[in-house]
């Protein structure tokens, strides 16, 4: 077997960076047109995990850019988690954190405690939208309230429009009604691929909790 000629290397590094430059300058010309300049709807969403995960990467995100920050945990609340335990530490200034969930529904099997408690949360997101001091936003699993219609999507809609124009905000959980993700401007859906408690392997700290 005789090696590759020289002159073979050299094409193919050529081949490389023609297709390297015409990669920059498609989305040099990209970002030239994205002029606007406002705060953005996330809504993650699907059966898949990491929709908490990313809305809580965004949060240490924005936190290193010293925004102030509000977490509202809607369903969360009955057993500790990591975020929780790392993110306190910023509370004060920096960061609202309110975790107001009682756990999963099928934990509580009280409907009216739910809504309830899901009410009392949605009090305190109202509050934190309607405030130009807050930069981040992140509503945890909020999308399974709007689910189980424990709060009034209308309403929810409403509130979320007439944010502050700069205000940022990620909505996390299953299930994201239609009349929300269409008024979002990043929409994710996460897949489930494969997943280890399927394969009866219990919640993991640093992983799942």
């Amino acid at each position: 077997m005789t090696d590759k000629p020289e002159w073979r290397d050299m094409d193919e590094a050529s081949r490389y960076r023609d297709r390297a430059q015409r990669k920059k300058e498609l989305v040099d010309r990209r970002i030239a047109r994205a002029t606007i300049d406002r705060g953005v709807l996330v809504v993650n969403t699907g059966n898949g995990k990491g929709k908490s995960s990313s809305g809580f990467g965004m949060l240490a995100r924005s936190l290193g850019h010293g925004f102030r920050c509000g977490v509202v945990q809607f369903i969360k609340g009955s057993f500790s988690t990591g975020e929780e335990a790392f993110f306190r530490r910023f509370e004060g200034d920096e960061l609202d954190y309110h975790v107001m969930g009682e756990g999963y529904t099928w934990e509580t099997q009280d409907r009216e405690r739910d809504i309830t408690a899901a009410m009392a949360a949605w009090g305190i997101a109202e509050r934190m939208l309607g405030d130009d001091t807050y930069d981040y936003v992140l509503l945890d699993e909020l999308n399974i309230a709007l689910v189980k219609g424990y709060i009034p999507l209308d309403r929810v809609v409403a509130t979320l429009l007439a944010r502050p124009e700069r205000q940022h905000v990620a909505i996390t959980g299953r299930g994201a009604p239609d009349d929300l993700v269409a008024i979002a401007d990043t929409v994710t859906e996460m897949r489930v691929v494969k997943h280890a408690f399927q394969a009866g392997i219990k919640a993991q700290k640093g992983i799942e909790l």
